[in-house]
């Protein structure tokens, strides 16, 4: 049989792989973002014990290999009575380590913030949850679209490596088809276009984003 006529014949599993790989990779994002978010609001508040312990566990992720983190999660958890299966394992790992990253992204453009915008929007009377939300988090999400996008990339990425622990994903589909058949090129071909194909949809969707924050005026360049 020709080996792209075998491919054809395991789609179901590359459908499969992918969309366990988008299910993980979007929930990862939203939530990593959401967490990044949520530690530079709590550090706007300036106190020292909170952003040492914040600091301190962006630190610890940034030090830790991603697969270490999704073994611990996976195979070291259970050991103190943490039992999660694969999926769950993954997901959280992927959450955690990528919202320290996200958080970094957006604290290294909060550095660079003009305090003019937030002096004049407390003469105004807007509270520290509306400075932050109204004036603070649109202009340095804007400006920090490129890397956001750039660390979106990396999660997708990282979700590769959930097929050591069993998750079913991209690329398990296609190490599963390789194994088979024999056929490891065409496989891990199929494997690079879907990875690929996904990350030019990122793309895209960080420079509407970027084009629509600048139209908006949100931008502290």
């Amino acid at each position: 049989m020709n080996q792209w006529a075998v491919i054809w014949s395991e789609r179901e599993s590359f459908i499969s792989g992918l969309f366990v790989t988008l299910e993980l990779f979007i929930i990862a994002a939203i939530v990593g973002l959401l967490i990044g978010i949520t530690l530079c609001y709590l550090t706007e508040y300036q106190k020292r014990p909170l952003n040492c312990l914040i600091i301190g566990f962006v630190s610890l992720m940034r030090a830790i290999p991603f697969l270490i983190l999704a073994y611990l999660f996976y195979y070291g958890l259970p050991e103190i009575g943490i039992s999660m299966e694969a999926w769950s394992a993954g997901l959280t790992a992927l959450i955690i380590y990528h919202g320290a990253y996200f958080f970094e992204i957006l604290r290294s453009q909060r550095r660079v913030f003009s305090e003019g915008y937030i002096e004049a929007a407390v003469a105004q009377g807007f509270s520290r949850y509306k400075v932050f939300h109204r004036i603070i988090l649109p202009n340095i999400f804007t400006s920090a679209l490129p890397l956001t996008g750039n660390q979106l990339i990396i999660c997708l990425k990282d979700t590769a490596f959930l097929s050591i622990i069993t998750v079913q994903e991209i690329t398990a589909a296609a190490n599963s088809v390789q194994a088979t058949y024999f056929i490891p090129f065409n496989a891990f071909i199929v494997a690079i276009a879907l990875y690929w194909a996904i990350s030019i949809l990122i793309e895209l969707l960080i420079k509407h984003l970027s084009a629509r924050g600048t139209r908006r005026g949100m931008s502290h360049a």
